[in-house]
This record gives structure tokens, sequence and C-alpha cells, in this order.
């Protein structure tokens, strides 16, 4: 192992750098070329198939034959025109990643060949389903499951190896109907907040008639060398290092950030953007991140689906490119410890088709009362379905990440800022005012004061799981290697079942106040004075905080098990069953599944520390323990003091001992927590008597680093990985 260590590191030093060129001076030139968005299909469609197609994605309605057979004909002849051979159906099962099965355009008919690709194709298709996660929805030998085309996110061509393929986006159902995917939920959520908030917005604008709920997921990552990557089996098998100790320059001189970005680091996001672009993803924000090798690419917003497909297919691209440029990608929310993990920061808002940023304050006072309305029915969200909310970005490793270097904690709550924050408590305080006929409901409202918010006059709280930044909120809780659906699907079916209830409340409130305004207000110091045990302006690290949201009653779910529960609570069940969006039946299957990922992940990850500590530090512990003695006996010899050879000796004992026992202990846990039957009860050995020697063993292998010869190491040390570019 050492010596792969080192023939790594040969290997870095010897990486050649090549200048990446861009098609294009100008990415206007490029972008989208490889999407059959609208103005592809405005080309290749006659009008009356575009319109009509047009008007289902809109609409959300089901596409006829004839319409998707001309679809489909056109989509094949244009796939065809840009070198692609096969198609897919490009879906998200519910095991993090995507699947594609490609299908070639060619055909035999009667000895003749030929390309075809029918309407039916387009719209359904029939994958095995067997093998996929499911979460007892079904059993093993039933396989039959459909994908179906999602028009709403468009087909793209995606080049590897010089392999074209048309990628045509699809949802993934059991043959019984259930969803066995993440974008079919999150189809469901974004229809039901569309009609809560159209609902809503219309109690302020009689012209609005949908609203859209958009999405820009800033995606962190760390780089490392490929070679140095194939030296660490805890980075191949587990996606972080399962041990390391910490270099003497970390991230505490804060030169990273933002600073000038390496010239192979440059030179892989140049073509990793490029690629990104000609898909049609409008990636514009690149940087250093906070620690060293840690970087972040942001898109510019999107609507959510569609921000979803290409956050996939961004990550996708990333590892694909890094290849090429002898790097990996880590995704992974804390591949190191001690400096800072990554996370996938949702940035989440809401627009009506009238062209209104339903979250932006504006120098009007009737529209500042609907951007009250939001603000104020997104807090009560946060508030009603915080547990929920943390259990929708529960992992393993988000586990390792959140509630430390600058990550938020597992407590929910909500920053607005202090000038916003202070705008709430007038309006809670202001309670019973009368407004007369006549008279200028705003201004007795006091609602005419808050065209003085000005967009994004917030301060930043690194420290907040959900913070209000001007214009949209910022869901910064969620990992790095998070699907961003199933944040959405929940963030989005919770604040439509309060706008629900808001209509209805307002509703209620009109049959006692002659004007709407007043009732608006009413129902809003309500929901105020129900949530504002949420809203938190100060340090979400800081132990008082964690007393402090005690007594408010909100919980802090440290692990993943306690934070998944709640999904197997009626209240909560009801929520996504009334809003269509889960039958008992789905939410209950992924429940299990995310369970069962865990406990793989923390199986995986005890094997692996099992294996590493075994096999490969103790001998090298060993190893050199006994060039020690030599090296002591040596020294009597000619009567030497050995008095620190012999202590560095027994303190090597001492760790190997400690690490050899802990192994064993490891594993003895894992055989019992492997023989309960129960899932739950699985889940929590896993969790409370399994995953605590990870750390107890890290320690004494992370102390033999420092005393072990550093030639004799067989792992790439932290200060290797972090900073050889």
């Amino acid at each position: 192992m050492a010596i792969q260590r080192f023939e790594a590191l040969s290997e870095v030093a010897k990486r050649e750098y090549k200048v990446y060129e861009r098609p294009s001076s100008r990415i206007t030139d490029y972008f989208g070329e490889n999407v059959f968005g609208e103005e592809q299909m405005r080309s290749h469609l006659s009008t009356d198939v575009y319109e009509r197609l047009m008007n289902c994605i809109k609409k959300g309605e089901k596409i006829d034959h004839d319409t998707a057979d001309a679809v489909a004909t056109a989509l094949k002849s244009w796939a065809i025109a840009k070198g692609a051979t096969h198609f897919t159906h490009w879906f998200h099962p519910l095991r993090g990643t995507t699947a594609e099965k490609h299908d070639s355009f060619f055909e035999l008919r009667n000895g003749v060949a030929i390309e075809r690709f029918k309407g039916s194709a387009l719209v359904q298709q029939e994958p095995d389903a067997s093998s996929f996660p499911h979460g007892g929805i079904r059993s093993t030998f039933e396989a039959r499951g459909y994908t179906a085309w999602d028009p709403s996110s468009p087909a793209f061509i995606y080049e590897i190896a010089n392999a074209k393929t048309l990628c045509i986006p699809t949802i993934f159902v059991a043959y019984t109907g259930e969803a066995l995917d993440n974008k079919a939920p999150l189809l469901k959520a974004i229809h039901a907040i569309d009609k809560a908030a159209t609902a809503v917005c219309r109690l302020f604008d009689k012209d609005v008639t949908s609203v859209t709920v958009s999405l820009g997921a800033e995606q962190e990552y760390f780089l490392v060398d490929k070679a140095l990557y194939l030296a660490r089996p805890d980075l191949v098998m587990c996606g972080r290092t399962i041990f390391g100790h910490s270099p003497s320059r970390g991230q505490q001189l804060s030169d990273h950030y933002f600073g000038s970005i390496p010239r192979r680091v440059t030179n892989f996001m140049l073509e990793f953007e490029t690629e990104a672009l000609r898909l049609g993803i409008p990636v514009r924000t690149r940087h250093n991140e906070v620690a060293p090798g840690q970087f972040e690419v942001a898109p510019q917003f999107e609507e959510v689906n569609l921000a979803v497909d290409h956050n996939v297919l961004l990550m996708d691209i990333m590892e694909r490119v890094a290849e090429k440029h002898n790097f990996k990608v880590l995704f992974h929310e804390k591949p190191f410890k001690g400096i800072n993990g990554s996370g996938k920061h949702n940035n989440w808002a809401l627009a009506t088709n009238t062209g209104r940023n339903l979250l932006a304050p504006t120098s009007k006072a009737k529209e500042n009362l609907q951007f009250l309305t939001f603000l104020v029915c997104t807090i009560k969200a946060v508030h009603d379905y915080a547990d929920v909310l943390r259990a929708s970005i529960a992992s393993a490793s988000n586990d390792l990440r959140l509630g430390g270097h600058e990550a938020p904690p597992a407590i929910m709550s909500v920053f607005l800022g202090a000038q916003l924050t202070s705008v709430i408590e007038e309006l809670e305080k202001n309670a019973h005012i009368k407004v007369d006929k006549g008279e200028n409901a705003y201004l007795k409202l006091g609602i005419s004061k808050i065209p003085e918010i000005i967009l994004d006059n917030t301060d930043r709280n690194r420290t907040s799981p959900f913070a209000f930044t001007g214009n949209k909120f910022e869901f910064r809780a969620v990992g790095s290697s998070a699907i961003s659906s199933v944040p959405m699907t929940v963030l989005n079916t919770a604040v439509a079942e309060v706008l629900t209830q808001f209509k209805q409340d307002v509703e209620q409130e009109m049959e006692k106040e002659e004007k709407k305004e007043v009732a608006i207000i009413n129902v809003l110091r309500k929901y105020i004075k129900q949530s504002k045990n949420i809203l938190f302006e100060g340090d979400n690290y800081s132990g008082e905080w964690v007393e402090e949201a005690k007594k408010r009653g909100l919980n802090n779910f440290k692990t993943t098990p306690e934070a998944l529960a709640v999904y197997r609570k009626k209240e909560v069940k009801q929520l996504f069953v009334k809003h269509g969006v889960f039958t008992e039946v789905e939410l209950d299957a992924r429940t299990n599944l995310l369970l069962d990922e865990y406990i793989m992940k923390i199986q995986i990850e005890s094997r692996v520390i099992g294996d590493l500590a075994l096999n490969h530090i103790i001998p090298t512990a060993i190893k050199y323990q006994n060039k020690l003695l030599e090296n002591c006996k040596g020294l009597k010899d000619v009567k030497v003091d050995t008095t620190y050879v012999e202590g560095l000796i027994k303190e090597i004992s001492e760790h190997i001992s400690e690490i050899h026992k802990m192994v064993n202990e490891m594993t003895e846990e894992r055989k019992i927590a492997n023989a309960i039957e129960d899932e739950v009860t699985r889940a929590d050995g896993y969790c409370f008597k399994v995953k605590p020697y990870f750390e107890k063993i890290r320690y004494h292998v992370d102390k033999l680093e420092l005393l072990v010869d550093d030639e004799d190491w067989p792992l790439p040390k932290y200060r290797e990985l972090l900073f050889l570019k």
C-alpha cells in the first residue's frame, strides 16, 4: 500500500496541463444545441402539432397518439441528424442516481433496414423493474414497470465515448401504478402548490392563472487527483475518508475561499460547463469554496422539475469529465474530517404567470401584502412540518455534515434578517385595527412601510437551515449528494397545505370583516403567533440555541433513523395523501428504502474500517514497530539511552491493541444488528451500537499516522489529497 501511495504521488507530480478550447467565446452560440427545446420544436414540428404539444405541456394534459407520433418522428430526425443512433427513457429510480436502457432506432422490416421511432415508444416503455429499489411495493418476481414521458422536461442528446443517445426524461411507475421514482411525486407536489398558490394569488390579482416553483441548486463538491483517490480504498468504497489526521494547514487561513482557481481545475471546469451549457443547463457561477480542494458551481434559476433534472445531469457530466482530467469528484457531504462539508443549497421561489415573484417585496403596498402572505405562509409551513423537512434531507452522509463547519444544524429554523423580523413583529403587535369605509387600508394597517425593504437587505446566516435571502428562501440543509426532488417535494407539499388553509381562513374571516385586506392581515397575525417559534436570528451552533430550541418545542434529530420516524406518523401520511403526492403505500416504501440505504451505508463503512484497520494499518504499524525494536537493540549494544524508543514502541502497541479490540467488538455488534428482523430496530442497532465505534477506531489510527514513519504509511494523507492539484 505504501508503494501505491508514493506511485500515486509521483503520478500527480507528472500531470500535464492541457488547455481546453470552448467551441465559441459566446455561450449563446452553443447553449442548448443538444436539447430539443421550444426553438427546435418550432422548427421541426408543424404549427398545429407544436401548438397542441405546448398546450398539453402547459395544462398537464395527456398527449394524443397522433401528436405523439408526430413528435417522435421529428425527434428521430433531429437526433439522427446530430449523430444519435439510440434512444433511452431517462429516469430517476429510488437509488439516488439516474437510469437508462438504450434502444436503437434501427429495425429490420421484411429484410429491409430502416430507422424508426414511434409515438408509442416515445410515450411509454417497459424496462425490467425487478432490480430497482421498491421498498416492499412489489415482489422481486414482479418485474414489470413502466417509464412514461415527461414532456415538461425537454429531450436531449448525451454523448459518451463518441456514442450519442437521445435521452427522454420520464417518470417510472410500477405495474400497479405506484411511483418507483423521485420525479412523479415532485410533479404531483408542483401541481398541488400551483393550485393552492394560484387560489391565494387571485385574492390579489384575478389575472393570475398559474404559479410556477423555481429552484436554483448550488452544487458544492471536492476534487482529488484520480491516482490519490485510487490509493484510498475508503474513498473508493465509501466516498469519504474514514481515517486521516488533519493537516497542519487546513482552512484556518481562509485563503482558499474565492481564491484563484488552480489551472487543472479551471480546465476541468471549462469542459464540464461547456458540456452542461450545450445540454441547456444554465451554469453561471464557479468559485473556490472554503475548504481546500472544495469548489462550487451554481446555475441560474429554472422551473423546479427542470432544475432537478439538470442538477442530476450536471453531476453525471462532472463525474465523466473529471475522469478525462484525471480527477475524481466527491459529492459526499463530509469526505474529510475537520473541514467544511458540502451542501446543495436549494434556492426556492414562487412566480406567477404574470411575471410576479411572490417572495420579492416591491414599492406597492398591495403587492407587499401579497408578499407578506406568501412569506408568512412559508414560515408557517416550515414550522408545522419542520420534522418532515428534516426527514427529507436525512442520510448517513448528511448526518456527518449537519451541525459543524458552517453547515446548519439538524434543528430546523427560519432566518429572516433584522429588518424583516421587525416587520413581522410589528405586524403581530398591531392587532385589532379597525378600517372604516373610504380609509386607505394599506396605510392604516402599516403595509405602506414595507417598501423600505429592498432586495437582499438581509444579512447572511450560514448557520441557518432555511434562510430568506431577499427574494427567495434558501434551504441550506440539503446535502451535496442529495437529489433535490425529495426536499422540494416535501417543501412544496407543506406550503401547498398552508396556502390551502390560508384561503379557507381568509374566507371565514371575510364573513366578519367588510374589507378583504383586514381579513388577510388578521389571518397573517394568527399565523405569525402560531409559528414564530421557528424564527431564529442568532448562532445556530450555540449551546444556548439547542436549549432554547428545546423550550420552543423544536426537535433536534441528529441521526437519520430518528428523523425518518416522522414519515410513519398518521398526520404526515394524511398530508401527502390529501394533496395526491404519495399514497400511504408509497410513503411507507420510501421510508423502508431510506432505512435500508442507511443500514447498508453504515454496514459498508464498518466493513471497510475493519479491512483497512486489520489488513493495512496494523501490519504497517507492526512493521514500523519491528524497525524500532531493531533500532532499540542496536542502541542498547552501544549503551545509548533507549527511553524514547521504548516509549514509542509501547505507545504504538497500545494503539494496535485498542484498534484490534474495537474492530472485533464492532464486528460483533454488526452481527447482532444483522440478526434483527425489524428494519427500524436494525437501523437503530447500526446507528447507536455499530457507528459509535467509527470515531473510536479512527482516533487510534490517526494517532498511528503521526507515529509511523511517513515512508511506511500506506494511505495518501490529507495534505496530499486536499492540496495536490
